[in-house]
């Protein structure tokens, strides 16, 4: 190895070291390429280790049995109904801290902040009565048959009851990624699912003095492992070394910053509502195929998150440095951040999607032996895999609209891809013309590339410069 080698080696071992550790804070100046590193590292590896918690998380369930596989995946498709708003209501935190950090302005970033985590608490209680009084029916609802029902309803009633835990965990996150610190957010995550890793086998298995509960013990487990991270959190808000840091003066009802933050954030919860309601409707379909293609589904789902999350990272990246320079009047360099992180996005994906197109079966029987949900497992693996370039671009523009504050565009997007053009199709080709569960693989992978190549075309428009929050 050459002289010059090692020194680029070392050099890139300490902006590594700088990126985790959160000691670069300043993203509207310098080399984009650097800035790129800097808040890419902390949030890939923090969207890593919520795709090995979600790996490890189905690979323990599935030894249960297949009706608790498809418990997680029928209750998850609910879940995301009420964490699009979670994540609306994040987007516009991560957009308007954003702003206020590249104007230098850090009260009206903890202003923010505050409103934020005030809606999130509001929002969390609703869901948690919600859960607790008709988790049976709602599994009811999603075409779960009466076994399943009685196996997995403790399940959904406990993640959907506890639901706290992961909306200030995603919403507070988003607040530390704004303000550029990216790697509290990694190490509140990190925290989180290193104990839900730790503590899954326990209460699923009744391991030592833990009673066994099956699928509802993945449940507990989340709630108690999330829950120390968001106690994290909000030490690290109001004692810690954070850019935003929160005094007794903060907590206060803001109605001027709390309007803006509900406006911004609509755009954002109606573009998720689209988005995820259709994939609510997408499970109802694979629901029809029986447990075992509905597990295979579920399994292959939680593998593709495995690469989808690093690349989800990258595509908040994006988000921070948009707002930021936006916020510091430099919109040319948030443009040109915009197009370097999906070129990096790309490649990465390119190389992903070559492994599931040539091992899926393999992936897929690490979780499950049970032939036909290996067979469909690898199928759904394969078939979206070959959409996963087009994803790259689509999740960074998109983030990037969504970091300028422009919630609008992705919205409009969403109900034209998933909803006048995906479930349709989906619909036609499983049921009508028989396609089965692939129908459904298919039309997922052609209404994701045709939302990345409407996106990367309205994004060039530049309306996005123009946003003010």
């Amino acid at each position: 190895m050459s002289s010059q080698q090692s020194l680029s080696i070392k050099k890139l071992f300490n902006y590594f070291l700088k990126a985790v550790t959160g000691k670069e804070t300043e993203f509207t100046t310098g080399s984009i390429r650097k800035a790129i590193f800097m808040l890419s590292i902390p949030m890939i590896l923090e969207m890593l280790m919520e795709s090995i918690f979600a790996l490890v998380d189905i690979a323990y369930v599935s030894q249960v049995s297949v009706n608790a596989v498809a418990t997680i995946g029928l209750t998850e498709s609910v879940v995301t109904l009420v964490y699009a708003v979670a994540i609306g209501l994040s987007m516009a935190a991560t957009a308007i801290v954003a702003r206020r950090v590249g104007e230098k302005d850090i009260k009206g970033a903890r202003e923010a902040a505050v409103q934020a985590i005030f809606l999130g608490i509001l929002i969390s209680i609703v869901v948690s009565i919600i859960g607790f009084l008709f988790h049976k029916e709602i599994l009811a609802l999603m075409g779960a048959e009466p076994d399943l029902i009685a196996e997995g309803s403790g399940y959904t009633k406990w993640l959907l009851g506890g639901n706290i835990t992961i909306v200030l965990l995603f919403l507070i996150n988003a607040i530390f990624r704004g303000a550029g610190d990216a790697s509290i957010a990694m190490w509140a995550l990190i925290l989180s699912n290193g104990l839900n890793i730790i503590l899954d086998p326990f209460f699923i298995f009744g391991w030592g003095p833990f009673p066994e509960l099956g699928v509802m013990g993945a449940a507990v487990a989340t709630n108690i492992g999330r829950g120390t991270a968001v106690l994290f959190q909000l030490g690290i808000l109001f004692f810690g070394w954070g850019k935003i840091k929160l005094v007794l003066n903060d907590i206060a009802l803001n109605v001027k910053v709390m309007f803006n933050m509900i406006k911004v954030s609509l755009g954002g919860i109606a573009q998720f509502l689209i988005g995820t309601s259709s994939w609510v409707f997408l499970m109802r379909i694979m629901s029809e195929f029986g447990s075992e293609v509905l597990a295979g589904y579920t399994i292959a789902i939680r593998i593709i998150l495995f690469t989808l999350m690093p690349s989800w990272g990258m595509s908040n990246a994006a988000a921070t440095l948009v707002g930021q320079n936006l916020g510091a009047n430099q919109p040319d360099r948030a443009e040109l951040s915009v197009w370097k992180t999906g070129k990096y996005n790309a490649i990465f994906m390119g190389l992903v999607s070559l492994i599931y197109l040539v091992f899926a079966k393999q992936i897929v029987s690490w979780f499950n032996k049970t032939p036909e949900v290996v067979e469909n497992g690898a199928v759904c693996l394969q078939v979206i895999a070959l959409g996963y370039i087009f994803y790259a671009y689509g999740m960074v523009v998109t983030q990037a609209f969504n970091g300028s504050g422009d919630t609008r565009t992705p919205t409009r997007l969403n109900l034209i891809c998933f909803w006048l053009f995906q479930l349709p199709m989906a619909y036609l080709l499983a049921l009508t013309f028989e396609f089965g569960a692939t129908g459904v693989f298919i039309a997922i992978t052609s209404a994701q590339v045709f939302l990345a190549i409407l996106s990367m075309i309205w994004f060039k428009k530049g309306r996005w410069k123009t946003i003010k929050v």
